[in-house]
């Protein structure tokens, strides 16, 4: 009795902590949102150097390991399609399996994964850091918003480059399934290409190509939140980045499974 009550009494606790992590996490998107209003409005204080340092961050340091993870991941979904459909005889429709699931879903859930734990965790991190150091409580006093500095810069960084690093992902993983096929399956790349033109729609490419941008906003947003909350010392910060590439990773995945069901049911089904 007394440890389903400790039990009640810790799920309790975790509820809450959502309930106000959720509502701090509106507040931190409307402060955002906010500064970007402000931005607009005066153009002329938005920070240019420091987007294009984050698309550098952000977008080219993370082309190779993006690339990897997805050329690998694309021999290992045709290599373990083949297997199940050679039962039946059907190997040519391993082709399919690679061209939907990839530019669908893999390539873009995948690589707003690598990015929550890369890029979501570095903005966290630096924030954090700054935060200990009072570089931030300093660029209030001297009339700096820190919003405005720091988070709009990351965000927009991630925005931007997310649909390039998903078409990136996509076409390894492609590359990947298609090496496999014509050396496992003896499948020419030319019958491979003219397959994946016959079955992917480009519907598949357009789902993929808007849901990144709503992940990357997902993930510097959740990155940037937490490293605000940094506080005390410097343990916070390794606890808040991990914090931050949880809370994002958990975020993309709900969001993907409603994108799924809203694109299903507005006629862009499977």
């Amino acid at each position: 009795r007394a440890t389903f009550g400790r039990l009640i009494s810790e799920l309790g606790e975790w509820m809450v902590e959502v309930g106000r992590t959720l509502v701090g996490l509106l507040g931190f998107l409307g402060s955002t949102l906010v500064a970007f209003a402000n931005l607009a409005s005066r153009p002329k204080r938005f920070r240019w150097n420091a987007v294009v340092q984050r698309f550098d961050v952000v977008g080219v340091r993370a082309l190779g390991i993006i690339g990897l993870m997805s050329f690998l991941i694309g021999i290992v979904i045709a290599q373990q399609g083949s297997v199940q459909l050679e039962q039946f005889g059907a190997e040519i429709y391993t082709i399919n399996l690679i061209g939907r699931i990839t530019v669908r879903e893999l390539g873009t859930l995948m690589t707003a994964i690598m990015a929550a734990g890369r890029s979501g965790s570095a903005f966290a991190a630096q924030l954090g850091t700054m935060k200990i150091t009072e570089e931030i409580d300093a660029m209030r006093t001297i009339g700096v918003s820190p919003t405005e500095a720091l988070v709009i810069p990351r965000m927009i960084a991630a925005v931007v480059m997310m649909p390039l690093l998903a078409f990136w992902s996509m076409v390894m993983a492609l590359i990947g399934g298609g090496l496999f096929v014509w050396l496992a399956l003896e499948i020419p790349p030319l019958t491979y290409i003219q397959r994946l033109q016959e079955v992917t729609p480009i519907t598949d490419l357009w789902i993929g190509l808007i849901k990144a941008p709503v992940f990357g906003f997902i993930i510097a947003l959740s990155g940037c939140f937490q490293g605000m909350l940094v506080q005390g010392n410097s343990e916070e910060v390794g606890l808040r980045t991990t914090t931050a590439v949880v809370q994002s990773i958990f975020l993309v995945i709900i969001l993907d499974a409603v994108f799924a069901i809203f694109f299903t049911s507005i006629g862009c089904g499977m």
